[in-house]
């Protein structure tokens, strides 16, 4: 099958690779030049395990191309999967702009049949609004389907390659049957393809996302209960996690959830809860709980240096939201630097994939340094 993949981004590249692997030829579309000719010359530009081998392969083979120009993509496509950013606005309502910009050009150069696809997570209706966007210009059929993403960073290439489930809003036949012919290759062993409307679909990711964050907020709070009455959190997460109605993923306690689906997911399921006089408790104390746990260790290190941290050095071990990825957007390591410049301290960092990236954003202001394997493991002893 051709597919055309609009962004290549960490969802569309990650999508456009796999789907290039089992055979399909897939064109990925990008206003960035730079970038579309970084990709196209073999070279990748985000850190996912996995991903860079199955990405050589293919464009060597020819199954995976890149392009700036969206006509020349969509061309002789039989899909049109839209994976553009949804930034949070100022309200914590998701950003169409992107998304609607491209549905509103679409519109005009389709020349036949196509499977429009929001990959991208986006809040309840949208389908209707890429709909009625593309068809302000259209002069034939199309189609549009709600299809989420559920990638987790560090083992995304696995995720989509075997599937827990995969969610497809539609109500067209049509539309349903193309996209049971593209992912038949991905649910061999049996894990289920579910078909619902669209609204349900563009629901059902943020549930999963702001269930998922509820489930690590309650696990931070339970963290500092242990605190106060002296237990161990790690013996009640084993407790916890050998429950099979709750299991043991998403039990571990840190200073807050980050990355680029959580925060905004939970804010734009809040918004939207919001915009239909809707009063969501649990969701509203989990962004606050979250917010707080960002700077839990604080408290901690001010006591320790008698509430004066000036001329101290403090070490960051970690600086992406989570471990395999290089993916820096809210994660807590930023918030903690912050507040220790804030207070006088000098702050020295080490990620292995990260850095990089914290450092055009903070620049010389910590201190950056290596360390080898050896290294790594003594400090990971201390």
């Amino acid at each position: 099958m051709k597919i055309a993949v609009v962004g290549t981004g960490y969802v569309g590249l990650v999508s456009g690779t796999c789907f290039s692997e089992t055979g399909n030829e897939v064109i990925c579309v990008d206003i960035d030049q730079k970038k579309v000719e970084k990709l196209a010359s073999g070279k990748i530009t985000i850190y996912e395990p996995g991903l860079e081998k199955i990405f050589i392969r293919n464009t060597k083979e020819g199954r995976l191309t890149f392009t700036t120009s969206l006509e020349d993509a969509i061309k002789d496509a039989a899909v049109v999967m839209l994976a553009l950013p949804t930034p949070p606005g100022e309200d914590g309502s998701a950003d169409l702009k992107y998304i609607l910009g491209v549905a509103d050009h679409l519109g005009k150069i389709l020349t036949d049949y196509k499977v429009i696809v929001d990959k991208s997570t986006v809040p309840v209706g949208t389908a209707e609004k890429v709909r009625a966007a593309i068809a302000k210009n259209a002069k034939v059929e199309f189609d549009v389907v709600s299809n989420p993403e559920f990638l987790r960073e560090g083992v995304a290439v696995d995720d989509f390659m075997k599937p827990d489930r995969v969610v497809i809003g539609t109500t067209s036949d049509r539309a349903k049957k193309l996209m049971n012919d593209l992912y038949a290759p991905f649910v061999r062993q049996g894990n289920p393809l579910i078909f619902m409307d669209e609204k349900s679909a563009e629901l059902t990711k943020y549930a999963a996302n702001s269930f998922l964050a509820t489930k690590i907020t309650f696990m931070n709070e339970i963290a500092s209960l242990c605190e106060l009455l002296g237990a161990d959190v790690d013996m009640v997460r084993k407790g916890m996690g050998s429950d099979d109605r709750i299991g043991r993923r998403f039990l571990f306690p840190g200073i807050g959830y980050g990355g680029s689906c959580f925060p905004k997911d939970v804010q734009a399921l809040g918004k939207s809860a919001e915009e239909v006089n809707y009063n969501f408790k649990i969701l509203d104390a989990v962004m606050e709980v979250n917010e707080k746990q960002k700077l839990h260790l604080m408290p901690a290190i001010r006591t320790y240096f008698n509430n004066d941290l000036k001329g101290k050095k403090i070490a960051l071990w970690g600086l992406a939201f989570k471990p395999n990825t290089d993916d820096i957007r809210e994660a807590p390591a930023l918030y903690m630097i912050d507040a220790l410049l804030a207070e006088g301290a000098s702050v020295a960092t080490y990620d292995p994939e990260a850095m990089n990236n914290v450092k055009q954003l903070v620049g010389d202001k910590i201190t950056f340094v290596k360390a080898s394997t050896k290294h790594c493991r003594m400090l990971m002893r201390l």
